[in-house]
């Protein structure tokens, strides 16, 4: 029998943790942080929803399976060492476009190294998930 305060508490706080493992995600190529700590983060608000007794929804973005997150990270990653090399550069060479300003967000940088640390994100929330699903011995999907 699942507590009602941590059902209660996983309907509020499993977006604002998505939320901030993606502003973690970007800072991460500028400040500390990236691909991985925003991994964790993201992969908390999951498994906080799905162990409060919600279960996994038929539709949205927490329904989706580990085996989505982890091909699509690996695909990113890979991806992002290509443009340095097509461009006569180096493998995984950081190709940059000019810096841009928002009005709330200010100087927005993106390059191949943000391309990246996504693909790190993506398959950290894969993998955490997997392992997840493994240790409470559900059959992969």
């Amino acid at each position: 029998m699942n507590s009602i305060l941590l059902h209660i508490a996983a309907r509020f706080l499993s977006w604002p943790l998505l939320i901030v493992s993606i502003w973690i995600l970007y800072r991460g190529h500028n400040l500390p942080g990236g691909g991985f700590i925003g991994g964790l983060l993201a992969a908390a608000g999951f498994l906080l929803y799905d162990l409060s007794g919600h279960g996994r929804p038929d539709r949205g973005f927490f329904s989706l399976s580990p085996f989505f997150f982890l091909p699509l990270g690996l695909g990113l990653a890979v991806f992002s060492t290509l443009p340095g090399m097509l461009g006569a550069g180096t493998f995984m060479q950081g190709v940059w476009l000019p810096a841009f300003e928002l009005p709330l967000l200010g100087s927005i940088h993106l390059g191949t190294p943000l391309i990246f640390d996504i693909g790190v994100w993506f398959a950290v929330i894969g993998f955490i998930l997997l392992l997840n699903g493994t240790l409470a011995g559900e059959e992969p999907s």
